[in-house]
């Protein structure tokens, strides 16, 4: 603008006529030769100078003093040059337009990426710009960037809502898991409490037997030492003597007796013991945590792409016959466990040299497998008998104790202390660790059957969703308290076998027939088919995630190995 008119020089007190606009900015007062119609102000010769050095100001329009006092009355238009810069090619400019497309861009990015459009269409920005301005929407376009300006405002404040909720939930359940810490410690000292007290009744018991023991031992004592008295005193009366020696060996032999009662049940200190509950401490050691902790944030809804693929060995060295693994499950360790039904055994695998590091044979033929704790699985076995056979998985697994069971067992899961078990046809057994059947599951609330012919069964992070899969029915959804809540199936599937989840809201389901691995949201929505036979699958039996690398892993019937698929 025109600020430089009639200006007194502050260093001489000197008057001009007009003054330089950009010295002026500057507090410098320098007397104003020439007037640039671009940069609507006037110039001292210095600046005049200037213009005529740089490329960029060389092509401006300067103008006599009196002249710019006159074209300020109507004010230039400014060359129309797009300034913004591209920020694929650094540096130049987005003065070219793309009407097949409706886009701007750089020299290059045009020429690169709309090659196929026709000449025709590609214009110079700054030579049509009349034209392509009254095309535009410039106006509507500037509404609603105010109402997304307004709308994202607003959008954001809900996010600060969403944010100070999180924290207060997150303190909410910090506070939670601090009481509940109370409460086990609460417990456990409870139960320690009862193991004393169970100690001090035994010890009390032992001091009050030993105590009487004693007092008996005195009192004898007396007996044996008042015969031995008058003993010596009879010298001289045989009579006297007579009578006493019979009493005596009366004494003696009495004494003998109850020295040899007191022998049986004498107790040392050795007896009195405590012995800890070693499987109560091994759980304990083998918890993640103490509750489930649930966050929206780890949610995934798109399909997983395969970033490669690996086989697995699982045939160990002295097997004849083929492989067929029928179930697996991933450690508390990141360890893989395999059964393999042919050869009746537990194979486990290292995850990270992908080698069998052990295995240890079974009486029974086994199906499913899950994990208790971080030293403990659980085998659901079949023919010849029918039982679910503890593992331990410390240095070497080895077989421990087994629960026989009066129906089938095939697939096999745990939660809250509770293992689910399917028997392959149509019931869902509920029982506790001990082998206590809790409850049967067989029709919903309505009395439809619910299984016709099932196999896997798994449960989502929360615990909350149970998920059976029916080879022909499909995949049966139950509720944490085995309520149901719905079924679904997908004719990409076929022969419905194995079943898991990812931890983020997602379910793989194999089809052994389709020789494939559908992915289902947790309500039952199908999100697409993640593997399949082209990828080398066949005869696909059982399923499990490694949620820590992203890898799934499918057991196959005849087969040495298992497929292990990272995903994306």
């Amino acid at each position: 603008m025109d600020t430089g008119q009639f200006s007194q020089s502050q260093m001489s007190g000197e008057t001009f006529d007009f003054v330089c606009t950009a010295c002026e900015q500057e507090n410098k007062t320098l007397e104003a030769v020439r007037y640039c119609v671009e940069c609507v102000g006037y110039c001292c010769q210095v600046c005049t100078d200037l213009h005529k050095r740089f490329p960029a100001l060389k092509n401006h329009n300067l103008l006599g003093v009196g002249q710019g006092k006159q074209a300020n009355k109507q004010p230039p238009r400014l060359p129309e040059f797009p300034t913004e810069r591209c920020s694929t090619h650094v540096g130049k400019v987005l003065d070219m337009y793309c009407e097949k497309d409706d886009v701007v861009g750089c020299s290059t990015c045009i020429s690169k990426n709309h090659r196929l459009c026709p000449g025709s269409q590609i214009h110079s920005i700054p030579d049509l710009i009349g034209a392509l301005f009254n095309l535009s929407n410039s106006k509507k376009v500037q509404s609603q960037l105010k109402e997304l300006l307004v709308s994202m405002t607003t959008f954001g404040k809900s996010k600060d809502a969403k944010l100070s909720a999180l924290n207060g939930a997150k303190d909410i359940m910090l506070q939670k898991i601090t009481n509940f810490q109370k409460a086990l410690e609460a417990a456990v000292k409870k139960a320690a409490e009862m193991s004393k007290n169970e100690l001090m009744n035994a010890y009390k018991k032992m001091e009050q037997e030993i105590l009487e023991d004693k007092s008996d031992c005195q009192k004898t004592n007396d007996i044996l030492q008042n015969t031995s008295d008058k003993l010596n005193k009879a010298e001289g009366n045989r009579a006297q003597h007579f009578v006493l020696t019979k009493l005596a060996e009366i004494n003696i032999s009495e004494t003998e007796k109850k020295m040899t009662e007191q022998k049986k049940r004498i107790k040392s200190a050795e007896e009195l013991s405590f012995s800890p509950n070693q499987a109560l401490m091994d759980y304990i050691n083998g918890l993640q945590g103490i509750g489930m902790v649930v966050g929206e944030l780890q949610r995934r809804s798109d399909l997983y792409n395969i970033g490669g693929s690996k086989d697995i060995n699982i045939k160990v060295h002295d097997d004849s016959k083929l492989c067929s693994a029928a179930g697996c499950c991933i450690t508390y360790n990141n360890e893989l466990l395999v059964t393999d039904y042919s050869g009746s055994k537990l194979i486990r695998i290292d995850l990270q040299i992908l080698n069998v590091i052990d295995f240890c044979k079974l009486d029974s033929i086994p199906f499913g497998v899950c994990c208790i704790n971080k030293h403990e699985g659980a085998v659901a076995c079949g023919f010849p008998r029918n039982m679910i056979q503890f593992v331990s998985l410390d240095k070497k697994m080895v077989p421990t104790r087994k629960i026989k069971m009066s129906h089938n067992c095939y697939g096999i899961t745990t939660k809250d202390d509770k293992l689910y078990v399917t028997d392959y046809k149509s019931s869902l057994y509920v029982y506790d660790m001990t082998g206590r059947l809790l409850k049967t599951v067989s029709h919903d609330n309505t009395g439809n059957q619910l299984f016709y012919d099932n196999r896997y069964v798994t449960c989502n992070e929360r615990g909350d969703r149970l998920y059976i899969s029916d080879f022909n029915k499909g995949i049966v959804c139950l509720d944490g308290d085995e309520n149901y809540l719905s079924a679904y199936n997908d004719k990409d599937l076929n022969g419905i076998d194995g079943v898991c989840v990812d931890g983020k809201g997602n379910l793989f389901v194999v089809g052994c027939r389709s020789h494939n691995v559908v992915q289902f949201s947790e309500d039952g929505k199908k999100i697409g088919v993640v593997i399949n036979q082209q990828d080398g699958l066949k005869n696909p039996s059982a399923v499990c995630f490694d949620k820590k690398l992203n890898r799934l892993i499918v057991a196959m019937e005849n087969s040495n190995a298992v497929k292990m698929y990272e995903l994306k």
